[in-house]
C-alpha cells in the first residue's frame, strides 16, 4: 500500500469515529459562517437589554433637533 492511500483511510476512519461521537453525545455539529444564533451581543438566551432616555435627555434632544429645523428654515 502507498501512503497516501493508508492517509485516506485513516482520514475516513476519524471521520466516522466523530460522527460516531456526535450521534452518541446527542448533538449533531451543523457549522455555518457568521455568528452562532442567538449570539446577540454576547447574551446567547436572554433577549438585549434595551437602553432608555430619561425624560430629560429626550427633551435635550428635542430641543436641539428642532434648533436644527429652525435654523434650516431661515437659511
Amino acid at each position: 500500500m502507498d501512503t497516501t492511500k493508508i492517509l485516506a483511510e485513516i482520514d475516513a476512519e476519524i471521520q466516522r469515529l466523530q460522527h460516531a461521537r456526535t450521534v452518541l453525545n446527542g448533538t449533531v455539529v451543523k457549522r455555518a459562517p457568521g455568528r452562532p444564533k442567538g449570539s446577540i451581543n454576547g447574551a446567547s438566551s436572554a433577549a438585549p437589554k434595551r437602553r432608555r432616555l430619561s425624560a430629560e435627555a429626550r427633551a435635550k434632544i428635542a430641543a436641539a433637533q428642532k434648533a436644527r429645523w429652525a435654523k434650516a428654515k431661515k437659511a
